[in-house]
């Protein structure tokens, strides 16, 4: 979506999008669309209202990019956006050796664990236990820079990982490490879904039913000096 929203966003001079007014007192089904933020200055920001009460959400300013999505909820002149988790439980799978950019051996005495995406980025709050071959265990949780790092005697040999995030009570996703990996004491291990690096850029968000709208209902929140007006319908 967000290749999308950014697109709209560059045409919306061009295209001299008209804007219905919504009346302080329109009923919950006439709630859902597209909407534009208005009136802030250098401030890009667009909501989806699904009919199905999911929504969409994004903003960008400068080289800030922020996304949310979840379900959305309407009680009075009210309207409630909750952000939602990407799944249950994150997936996980070894690097490419040709994704590892790390070439480099660990320090002596350390495994390392790096986690993340591809070419995106770290995550952070993933518990991994390594395995040696001999039986031993270590647990760490990985870093803000994707790293989780143990010490571990020379006589030692890393055999698998298991990954899962902190605190989770899920069982640990057990991964084979490979051969080459095992000898430098350094493997990466990514997450199959994106979004579980992308975290909402808010748990929730309400916005009041106003002339022209919907306005943030935060007077401290810079979004509240604008309204998202809704796109008319083509």
């Amino acid at each position: 979506m967000k290749k999308s929203l950014f697109s709209l966003l560059a045409c919306a001079g061009l295209l001299s999008l008209t804007f219905s007014a919504i009346a302080a007192d329109q009923p919950a089904s006439s709630l859902p669309g597209h909407y534009y933020l208005q009136g802030v200055t250098e401030v890009g920001s667009e909501l989806l209202l699904k009919e199905d009460g999911k929504f969409e959400w994004m903003l960008a300013y400068g080289n800030v990019d922020q996304q949310a999505s979840g379900d959305w909820s309407v009680a009075g002149k009210e309207v409630t956006l909750r952000a939602a988790s990407p799944g249950k439980a994150p997936q996980f799978r070894v690097f490419d050796e040709e994704e590892m950019r790390i070439r480099k051996p660990a320090a002596a005495g350390q495994w390392v664990a790096i986690v993340g995406f591809p070419q995106l980025g770290p995550m952070a709050g993933v518990e991994v236990k390594f395995e040696a071959k001999s039986g031993k265990t270590a647990t760490a949780v990985s870093l803000q820079n994707g790293d989780a790092i143990v010490k571990m005697p020379s006589s030692e040999e890393w055999v698998r990982a298991g990954l899962r995030l902190e605190g989770a009570k899920e069982e640990y996703q057990w991964l084979p490490v490979p051969a080459g990996r095992a000898r430098e004491r350094i493997a990466a291990f990514a997450v199959t879904d994106r979004q579980w690096l992308m975290k909402p850029a808010f748990q929730k968000l309400t916005l009041r039913v106003v002339e022209g709208g919907l306005q943030v209902s935060d007077s401290e929140n810079g979004l509240a000096r604008g309204v998202y007006a809704k796109q008319s319908a083509q």
